[in-house]
């Protein structure tokens, strides 16, 4: 191999035949648009069975896909002793209850106090690398005003195996919100396809073409004279896909200004929005783990309000 690559591994699975193989690559390393993908192949930094590979491939069950990554040059990350929230761990992954206002990764102009910094200080850098070194062990992401379960693993075999999961859309994922007005029926699903705003790059939207699949499905735990909390199950991960569906059905998450949350006496900070249930198979056993992170103390006190 040559120096100063990095080699990732990938066995394709069932589910995934017949799936062009930039596109498989990409769902497994988000960090890694499709036209960089496009670019690592170009280069032949992307083996098929040891053999050479055209970015228009289908994949088979059991194709073994190996792909190596240059070095880049990037800023250092520090780990920084900050208090988390342990859901579960052991020596393949980790979940944490992530508290409100906490950014989830590094980026640009902001590399300290996020959840990545927190967690090479707990894992003692011990993390997966397949999404490079500003996101190390994080397979998913949150947003940073909203709270509740988040896993991250520490190694590449089980990255591979969770982000494999989410993929398939065989992880459970249930968030509790509070939205705006009174749905008008107990329990529903929105199917809609989720792009980029066309005049707010950092909105998503609705679209009806060039967007991604996106299903939700809710329910209503309790009806407030203004408000309704609910919960809602993703069956896809799109970015904001939440907030972005209940505002397309016209009820839109309390306190998110960016989605249209009706503004409120309450003194919020973001969007009322947790994530409270994850489950998942254990990337080496199998075996199916279910966390279930407690609401935080403002969603208690903001649903003893309401009541």
């Amino acid at each position: 191999m040559e120096e100063g690559l990095k080699e990732y591994n990938f066995k394709v699975s069932e589910e995934a035949e017949g799936e062009r193989i930039d596109k498989y690559l990409n769902a497994l390393m988000d960090s890694l648009s499709r036209s960089y993908l496009q670019k690592l192949f170009s280069e032949g930094r992307v083996t098929l069975n040891g053999g050479q590979v055209k970015v228009s491939y289908r994949v088979k069950q059991e194709d073994l896909i190996r792909i190596f990554l240059p070095s880049k040059v990037t800023p250092d990350i520090e780990p920084e002793e900050i208090p988390l929230s342990v859901l579960y761990e052991d020596k393949d992954v980790i979940v944490i209850n992530k508290p409100k206002g906490m950014v989830v990764h590094p980026a640009a102009g902001h590399y300290s106090h996020t959840l990545v910094n927190a967690l090479l200080f707990h894992c003692r850098g011990n993390l997966s690398g397949i999404n490079g070194v500003l996101r190390p062990g994080i397979v998913h992401r949150i947003d940073k005003d909203t709270t509740g379960s988040i896993i991250a693993c520490k190694n590449d075999p089980a990255h591979a195996s969770i982000a494999a999961q989410l993929k398939e859309h065989s992880i459970v994922r249930r968030y509790h919100a509070i939205v705006c007005g009174n749905l008008g029926q107990e329990q529903g699903s929105v199917h809609t396809l989720i792009g980029r705003h066309p005049n707010d790059r950092k909105k998503m939207a609705v679209v009806f073409a060039g967007g991604k699949e996106a299903v939700t499905h809710y329910r209503v735990l309790q009806r407030f004279e203004k408000y309704t909390y609910v919960e809602c199950e993703l069956e896809t991960g799109r970015t904001h896909q939440i907030r972005v569906h209940m505002a397309h059905i016209g009820h839109p998450l309390l306190g998110d200004d960016l989605y249209g949350g009706a503004r409120s006496s309450f003194l919020l900070e973001g969007q009322t929005l947790h994530a409270k249930i994850l489950g998942f198979c254990h990337p080496q056993t199998g075996e199916y783990i279910e966390t279930d992170a407690p609401l935080p103390e403002y969603f208690q006190r903001l649903l003893h309000t309401l009541k």
